[in-house]
């Protein structure tokens, strides 16, 4: 007996190209799950938005469909919801982490669609060189707001003394007023 929900094959729709989306792997959630985790407990506390992992569809107004790592949709644009199926419209912040399959659209195309579709906030995750890129709309078009980078102890320690006053752990979501997210909670205790 063959089990239907195996039949089911998950894709995204990239300028008018299906393309299948393989499931990630354990490493990959374990990264979302930290991210998650602190997102979801800030709009408990808060009550102003929604976020959303990997198993929702995203319809974007120009026809393309992700399946984006982690979606953060505000209260004020709640309306793009629907509850029984998609997220239709503009969410106001994506997060994608990078996999060997996924790397060159998320860096590019997918980025460059993100940014024409309005998408507010744009973070991509490098779970291998523990990595969190942050990019702002300004004016139609994203700009790096920064790199932030997980340090474990031992790399700490081969940190000199400037290299270690630069060093930035807290990553602001810039569509809350007071939503951080630190980095060790990302990565912190994750092994591969």
């Amino acid at each position: 007996m063959i089990n239907d929900a195996l039949l089911y094959e998950s894709y995204e729709i990239i300028r008018g190209e299906e393309f299948m989306a393989p499931s990630a792997g354990a490493y990959h959630n374990n990264v979302m799950g930290g991210l998650y985790a602190s997102i979801r407990f800030y709009l408990r506390q808060h009550k102003n938005g929604n976020v959303f992992t990997d198993s929702i569809d995203v319809h974007l107004p120009d026809g393309n469909l992700f399946r984006p790592d982690l979606t953060v949709v505000t209260k004020e644009n709640a309306n793009i919801i629907n509850w029984k199926k998609a997220i239709f419209g503009v969410p106001d912040m994506v997060v994608e982490v990078l996999s060997k399959s996924t790397r060159n659209n998320d860096l590019t195309i997918k980025k460059d669609i993100y940014e024409s579709n309005g998408v507010k906030e744009y973070w991509i995750i490098d779970p291998w060189a523990k990595i969190v890129t942050v990019y702002h709309l300004r004016d139609g078009k994203f700009q790096l707001d920064d790199e932030y980078i997980y340090y474990d102890e031992d790399e700490w320690e081969e940190l000199n003394d400037k290299e270690k006053a630069t060093a930035k752990f807290d990553i602001k979501v810039s569509i809350f007023d007071d939503c951080i997210v630190n980095i060790n909670d990302i990565f912190d205790g994750i092994t591969f």
